[in-house]
């Protein structure tokens, strides 16, 4: 063991800056590159890494302290076998303890880097992120160690500087995964933005979410396993309860409709950065044109539902606004010309979403009789693959329950969703007076990598307008 001192690393052209935070006190074991203290110049804020791995024997600085480029911040009890993962500056470098040779014993071996930031559903959330503190300072970077290639900094760690990594962490980047172009391969701030925006564009994919993704499917509970996503993801396991000791429970398998479908549904809530928009329908005059209808043809057996004047209505405001009935595809989006509507059907089993495929060439009674049909055979278990694929966007009802409002999971590789609940009546101003209107809530949930707030509001209003009067569903 051997004492080092850690001193404060180039900081880029700040001359004095202040200790605003100490994130390590004596005692505490340390990682190369790990922080132990913020600083804070009047531009921007950054955190000093240690240049060694070992145990923290004293503090030099304290808070309100200024610090400058070579200041001592701590001495650290090293590991002989410890390299530093910047030098303090070209002139501190013979000053420091020389390094063993390579065949020190496995005991010297350095500790192991500190774990990633877990990467989280926000690390796709396209919503703006406050500007980091610390993006002007993001040339204040560490220099590149002589030892160590230029673009594998020590412990395998990003080569990036404190400022840089602090900025990545608030968007949820894994810097492992960013290419640097800086010099000698540096992580730069622009090149952090640049694959945040190629994430969001969907034309790349972080490794890290795609494994937060299958280690979740794969071993959340109701998905073939009962354990967590893994400490090697940098989450917490899933809770161990023995609910027994609480009271009598009970174990029942979940269905194979709720094991698939669960799968599913997590990854497209932790890969699709979803906005939902809540808005209500005057739905007064289509209501009561639907129970005349009902009553015209109740010696038909077909019974009209509201569902099937939304699919119409729906299929309306898709032709005018087509990135509604679009995917993704890699840096494109491909517009379907075809118009096949899913609806979210609540079996006893779980839940499943037939399709009416072509629903632009149908009417309202021949989409009602279709709708009846596939419930059927919902019911029975007898939907095929056929009759569950090719949808463009989905409609899941509420309805017939109740409740107000709700946020829907997009189904994948749809971009929208949209969600209603029962109707009820409310008053209305008609400029003179209020009025008894009967009102339905709609949850339009859409990806935001392909719409964005203005085109799903122009769209619920369109599709508020169609409902208040069908007539426009011919224009």
């Amino acid at each position: 063991m051997a004492l080092v001192e850690v001193k404060v690393p180039d900081i880029g052209d700040f001359k004095e800056v202040e200790v605003i935070e100490l994130l390590v006190k004596p005692g505490d074991t340390v990682a190369v590159d790990q922080s132990l203290l913020t600083v804070e110049s009047d531009k921007a804020s950054m955190e000093i890494p240690s240049s060694h791995a070992g145990v923290v024997k004293e503090l030099k600085v304290k808070l309100g302290d200024k610090v400058a480029e070579g200041s001592l911040v701590l001495v650290l009890e090293a590991a002989g076998a410890a390299v530093p993962a910047a030098a303090a500056s070209p002139a501190a470098a013979p000053a420091q303890a020389p390094a063993p040779a390579p065949a020190a014993s496995p005991a010297a071996a350095p500790a192991p880097a500190p774990a990633a930031a877990p990467v989280t559903a926000a690390a796709v959330v396209p919503a703006a992120a406050p500007a980091a503190s610390a993006a002007s300072a993001a040339s204040a970077a560490l220099p590149v160690p002589a030892h160590q290639p230029a673009t594998t900094p020590a412990k395998g760690l990003p080569y990036a500087s404190p400022s840089v990594r602090k900025f990545a962490r608030e968007l949820g980047v894994p810097l492992e995964e960013v290419k640097g172009s800086g010099p000698k391969g540096r992580i730069t701030q622009d090149d952090v933005q640049a694959f945040t925006k190629a994430v969001m564009a969907g034309s790349a994919q972080t490794q890290a979410i795609a494994a937060v993704v299958a280690a979740a499917v794969a071993k959340a509970p109701g998905a073939g396993g009962g354990g967590g996503a893994g400490a090697e993801l940098g989450l917490i396991p899933w809770p161990k309860v023995d609910f027994a000791k609480f009271g009598p429970t009970e174990r029942k398998e979940m269905s194979r409709i709720k094991k698939i479908s669960g799968a599913n549904l997590l990854r497209n809530a932790v890969m699709i950065p979803a906005v939902t928009n809540f808005d209500d329908a005057d739905i007064t005059e289509l209501e009561a044109f639907r129970v005349s209808t009902n009553k015209e043809h109740e010696k038909s057996g077909v019974k009209v539902t509201m569902l099937a004047f939304l699919i119409k209505a729906c299929v309306a405001a898709l032709k005018k606004f087509p990135e509604f009935n679009s995917s993704l595809d890699g840096d494109g989006l491909i517009y379907k010309q075809y118009w096949h509507i899913g609806f979210a059907a609540d079996m006893p089993n779980g839940l499943v979403v037939p399709v009416i495929k072509d629903a632009d060439q149908k009417g309202v009674l021949q989409i009602s009789q279709e709708m009846a049909e596939l419930a059927k055979k919902a019911r029975d278990g007898k939907l095929g693959p056929a009759d569950m694929s090719g949808a463009t966007f989905t409609i899941s009802s509420l309805g017939g329950i109740g409740g107000r409002y709700f946020t829907p999971i997009i189904n994948a590789p749809e971009v929208a969703i949209l969600g209603v609940c029962k109707s009820e009546m409310a008053p209305k101003w008609d400029g003179k007076q209020f009025v008894p209107r009967l009102m339905l809530p709609l949850s339009l949930t859409w990806d935001h990598r392909v719409i964005d707030g203005a085109a799903a509001a122009r769209f619920n209003a369109f599709l508020g307008q169609i409902l208040a009067d069908f007539r426009r569903v011919l224009l």
